[in-house]
């Protein structure tokens, strides 16, 4: 007998048992859902992880570690070990290759978000999710001295939209004693959300720090009037970092040495891919205990396979019987259980896979719309086959357990049952 009519007969047999064949396939359907759910959104969120910012060849801080460096920077994590003296930048940025800067500049919040002193050009040289520009979903970037653009978490979780005044607190935690309440900053614009550290800060001009910390940092602000702050030079004297994209990045690794090396003052420069992957290895950690849960889940909806076939082979010892008088050699009868086995798992497996990809088609728009949650390379590939394969031949070795069981009783049953 060869492999087409024993497929064929195993269909056959599946189909006379839909109830439970249904069941079967819908449990592999769903474990297999399961696993490639969370084997995409893993390797989605990391990618995204990754390129939480792009477009920047080096971020430049004060030196310490490179992790540090990129949450304070990046993340708005914790605090820098020092700042940057404003000479210092000038003179990074006047160097030969580099075509922009932005400083950055923190220690401020406004109700437990970061409070980031920048330049508008942030808005065009940010970018994120394999360079994906800012986009602002109202109003525009800021223009005037005390006006602010907030990320798009920012303004959902507090209500704000543009013309909204907003005060600015010494500090960055989520509750501050010291406001800068004599000078409240007006929103122009709202950013569309990116799902990075933008979503949740509040950005505003450098300028404008310098301003409100004229009277000193730990004070209300400045009394002084508006005539006054546009005759004073505002330029700052420190910045807590800046990012440098360079008019080549072959350029990257001599720039980041001669800033490694500065003899003015402890800087370090650092490449934000390297060091969001040294991050992720940090951070990451859970992702595989994410796929060990989702493999052992697989491997109840195989086991169920197992239990489908050994539950039924008493009731099938007539249909066994038959087959042997129509000819057919137990092996035939080990072989044929075991594509059972394989055809149930290949049918669950490749519905699982298209119901991931169809979840993931419909549900990525919207995670991206409401959150910012760009999951990036999720579409079918090479893993999707590499799974449903797996699990069909893990499937067919399952198999063999029932197959040999009925295999002997082939042998002993012959053509006529035996009770």
């Amino acid at each position: 007998m060869s492999a087409a009519p024993i497929l064929s007969l195993a269909w056959r047999s599946i189909l006379s048992r839909g109830l439970t064949a249904a069941l079967t396939i819908a449990l592999v359907a769903v474990s297999v859902m399961l696993y490639l759910g969370v084997e995409k959104a893993r390797q989605g969120a990391r990618a995204s992880f990754e390129n939480t910012i792009s477009g920047v060849d080096l971020i430049v801080g004060a030196r310490s570690s490179p992790v540090n460096l990129l949450l304070y920077s990046v993340f708005h994590i914790g605090d820098a070990t020092n700042n940057i003296t404003w000479d210092s930048y000038q003179q990074v940025a006047d160097a030969p290759g580099v075509a922009w800067t932005v400083p950055i500049s923190l220690g401020d919040s406004h109700r437990g978000f970061r409070v980031v002193g920048t330049r508008a050009e942030f808005f065009e040289r940010y970018q994120y999710a394999g360079r994906r520009p800012l986009r602002f979903a109202d109003g525009d970037a800021f223009d005037g001295l005390f006006e602010a653009v907030a990320g798009a978490s920012v303004a959902r979780q507090l209500g704000y939209g543009v013309g909204d005044e907003i005060v600015v607190a010494h500090g960055a935690g989520a509750v501050s004693f010291i406001e800068h309440d004599l000078n409240p900053f007006t929103l122009t614009g709202i950013l569309a959300p990116t799902g990075t550290p933008v979503d949740r800060s509040v950005f505003v001009s450098l300028e404008a720090i310098e301003a409100i910390h004229l009277d000193g940092a730990t004070g209300r602000g400045t009394g002084r009037t508006s005539a006054e702050l546009e005759a004073m030079d505002l330029s700052p004297d420190q910045i807590t970092a800046f990012l440098v994209g360079l008019d080549s990045p072959v350029g990257a690794l001599r720039l980041q040495r001669a800033v490694n090396t500065y003899p003015r003052e402890p800087l370090q420069a650092i490449m934000p891919g390297v060091a969001l992957a040294q991050l992720w290895q940090v951070v990451g950690a859970a992702e595989t205990t994410l796929a060990a849960v989702a493999a052992f889940v697989v491997l109840t909806g195989l086991i169920s396979i197992l239990i489908s076939i050994l539950t039924s082979l008493n009731e099938r010892r007539r249909e066994m019987a038959i087959l042997r008088a129509l000819g057919a050699r137990p092996r035939h009868i080990f072989v044929l259980l075991v594509a059972e086995a394989m055809l149930l798992a290949l049918a669950g497996a490749v519905i699982g896979a298209g119901l991931t990809h169809g979840a993931l088609y419909l549900g990525s728009p919207l995670l991206e719309a409401r959150f910012g949650i760009v999951l990036i390379g999720t579409g079918p590939g090479l893993q999707d086959l590499i799974v449903i394969a797996a699990v069909t031949g893990a499937a067919g070795l399952l198999g063999m357990v029932p197959a040999w069981r009925a295999y002997r009783q082939s042998l002993a049953d012959g053509m006529t049952i035996r009770v």
